[in-house]
């Protein structure tokens, strides 16, 4: 404060020393801009030439207006003080509660294939645009959201080609883990109906209720009875709520036990399959996307329906009547330009080559994993070999490859899938390798060795791929890009909005009706009068590697994509540290053009966080989220809101004031020196009053 009032003071002098020297000639300002510019005192501001009753003058006059100026900004301080205390208000701190992430169930998750033991598959016309969470290797799978019932119950389903029934775990399951969000309450849902027992069926034990029954190849299960309901795809969605038939889990085993993740959404092919339903209710096109993050990006994007693909995309024969997965025509595998030797139809065994987001790295036959494996050792010879993370598995590891990924190109080999209409399929090396989690700058082969003659291609090779699985031609499509910057390169007919929301209103300060409001978060949480000004987060984070202190300023890029948030907007506040933890807090504030955060935006912030869907790359260890605080917009009072203004024209007036009175002294003082001019040789009045010598 004191400094702040010692400024004020000096400007004020600064201003009344430029005054009486601009009209006193270009010689005098020269004589003192060294003295002006060097030390502010008191010496140099009043004009040594003027005289002692003058000076007293202008000292007088400059103390009076200094003192007034002070006074001025001490008032108006106490005011801003005083109200910033009563307009203070206590911020919401709300607590989150993480389940710590197994790091090592990601290769549990590799087999997650969805291979069914049983399937069917039906035809056939005209988008339902939804972002994807999660980080495959982290995860092992990639999530989206979706909301089912009225009013909307909000679930965190795996999307997966392998698997043709959507089901989420139901309110009377039996055996049902601890997954993300609360389980499905039919009794709650206005819309929901069973569906009744019928011969196209399988029947409960009562035979009032058709049932299904899922098993997978990694020995997880899921079964239930099936029901219909309202599905609903959020804001960035332009279909509206359809009905559809889904299950309702009775039982979960395996990894559908353990898993975050709600439950799964099934893309495959067959009559439950969600895609089936909406293309026979003729409401999308016979087709859908999905688009995977980068290696240092989770998240991507999935559409439901048709999309104008890329002049240069590349697609690949799709045969539904082979078998009833995903399947592409497969000739060849180049690495650094030269094909691998292999049997010409290695890669047409048994199902063929399958394509499935479900699971995570890529499998060939034995003879093709060889191949590949020999030729990317011998492209990086001169990189150390190093063991994998797991000590259960024999991965293949190469060290020294540096943390950045953009260079992996050119110390990693290119691979090119080769098709059978000799179309080709680049793959980075993002797209076969995986970063290690206990060996910074390490990285191991995300292609594995399959026990049977199908190659399965898992989501590591179409990561930063845009791929579409056009069923209606019987084709599959990839096109390499930026999935996180997917809305603004694929031709949708418009931007999505920001959040994933149920709520299709426009305005941004609108109350969230109760019936709408997601699950866990009261109704009243963010009324239409309440503004957020900013809101913080405390981030727990153990490091992986002792030796290395997180990169902050990546963590808050990849925080402004996870919140989809300007990189201005997010504020490192604080980080405290004990040996390999972390406690960072991060404060998310208004756009630079923006005094408070919307409510819009607010909620959306609110629901990543309380949900836990930021996900970050591995080489960040682990970490969890702690609280939340949403601090409200402060009002300012008349006088903070016009305080520029005020003190500008304060000042303003203070300088022509100033100004004016410098002019009329120096003006004053010209005109006594006139009046007072003598001509040389003039009689004095003492010489007048001499007598004559005679």
């Amino acid at each position: 404060m004191f400094l702040a009032l010692l400024s004020l003071k000096a400007m004020s002098i600064l201003f009344f020393s430029y005054a009486m020297k601009m009209v006193r000639g270009r010689q005098a300002l020269r004589s003192s801009a060294r003295s002006w510019v060097l030390r502010v005192q008191w010496s140099v501001v009043l004009d040594h030439n003027l005289g002692p009753k003058r000076r007293a003058m202008a000292r007088t006059w400059l103390h009076r207006t200094s003192s007034l100026l002070i006074v001025c900004s001490v008032l108006w301080f106490h005011l801003a003080t005083v109200d910033a205390k009563h307009h203070h208000r206590r911020p919401m701190v709300l607590p989150l509660h993480l389940s710590s992430r197994n790091h090592s169930l990601h290769r549990h998750v590799d087999n997650l294939r969805r291979h069914l033991q049983q399937s069917e598959f039906s035809p056939s016309i005209p988008n339902a645009r939804m972002r994807l969470y999660d980080d495959l290797l982290s995860n092992g799978y990639y999530t989206t959201r979706l909301w089912i019932g009225t009013p909307p119950q909000e679930f965190a389903l795996i999307v997966d080609t392998g698997s043709t029934v959507t089901y989420v775990p139901c309110s009377s399951c039996a055996q049902c883990g601890k997954h993300q969000d609360p389980r499905f309450q039919p009794d709650l849902s206005s819309t929901y109906q069973p569906v009744k027992c019928n011969p196209s069926c399988n029947c409960d034990d009562e035979q009032k209720q058709c049932t299904y029954d899922r098993r997978y190849a990694e020995m997880s299960s899921s079964s239930g009875v099936l029901g219909e309901d309202v599905v609903s795809f959020g804001n960035e969605s332009e279909l509206v709520p359809q009905r559809a038939v889904f299950g309702c889990e009775n039982m979960e085993t395996g990894d559908l036990y353990s898993q975050r993740a709600d439950g799964i959404m099934g893309l495959g092919r067959g009559r439950l399959s969600i895609v089936d339903q909406l293309v026979d209710k003729s409401v999308i096109g016979d087709s859908f996307s999905l688009c995977y993050g980068g290696m240092d990006v989770g998240g991507g994007a999935m559409v439901l329906g048709n999309i104008t693909p890329p002049p240069d995309m590349v697609f690949s024969h799709s045969d539904p009547f082979r078998s009833p997965y995903y399947n592409i025509e497969l000739k060849e595998m180049h690495v650094a330009g030269k094909p691998l030797k292999l049997h010409p139809g290695i890669f047409d065994g048994r199902h063929g080559t399958v394509l499935d987001s479900g699971t995570t790295y890529a499998y060939l036959p034995k003879a093709a994993f060889v191949a590949f494996r020999d030729a990317i050792i011998r492209e990086v010879h001169f990189l150390k070999r190093v063991h994998g993370p797991d000590p259960n598995y024999d991965d293949i590891c190469f060290s020294s490859a540096g943390r950045d990924f953009s260079q992996l190109a050119k110390i990693f080999p290119e691979v090119e899938m080769v098709f059978n209409n000799g179309k080709k399929l680049l793959l980075s090396p993002e797209n076969y390798l995986f970063q290690h989690t206990k060996v910074s700058g390490a990285y191991c082969l995300g292609i594995f060795q399959n026990a049977e003659a199908t190659t399965l291609l898992g989501g590591i090779v179409v990561r930063n791929t845009l791929v579409t699985y056009d069923r209606g031609n019987d084709r599959i499509g990839f096109w390499k890009t930026n999935c996180s910057e997917l809305w603004r390169r694929v031709q949708f007919p418009g931007a999505p909005a920001p959040a994933p929301l149920v709520s299709q209103s426009k305005d941004t300060n609108m109350e969230i009706p109760p019936a709408l409001a997601p699950s866990g978060l009261p109704p009243n949480v963010l009324p239409g009068s309440f503004r957020i000004g900013f809101i913080t987060f405390d981030m727990s984070i153990s490091a992986n590697d002792s030796n290395l202190k997180p990169n902050f300023k990546e963590l808050a890029d990849l925080i402004s994509q996870e919140l989809e948030v300007d990189k201005s907007q997010v504020h490192l506040l604080n980080v405290t540290s004990k040996g390999n933890d972390f406690l960072v807090r991060w404060g998310i504030f208004p756009a630079a053009s923006a005094n408070y955060i919307s409510n819009t935006t607010a909620l959306s912030i609110i629901l990543r966080l309380r949900d836990h869907r930021m996900q970050f790359p591995e080489r960040f260890g682990n970490y969890k989220l702690v609280e939340w605080n949403a601090e409200p917009q402060r009002k300012m009072t008349w006088w903070q809101h016009h305080f520029l203004a005020l003190a500008l024209g304060f000042v303003t007036t203070l300088i022509l004031g100033l100004s004016a009175i410098g002019i009329w002294l120096v003006h004053r003082r010209r005109q006594q020196a006139i009046s007072a001019y003598e001509p040389v040789g003039a009689p004095t009045p003492e010489q007048e009053l001499q007598p004559l010598q005679s």
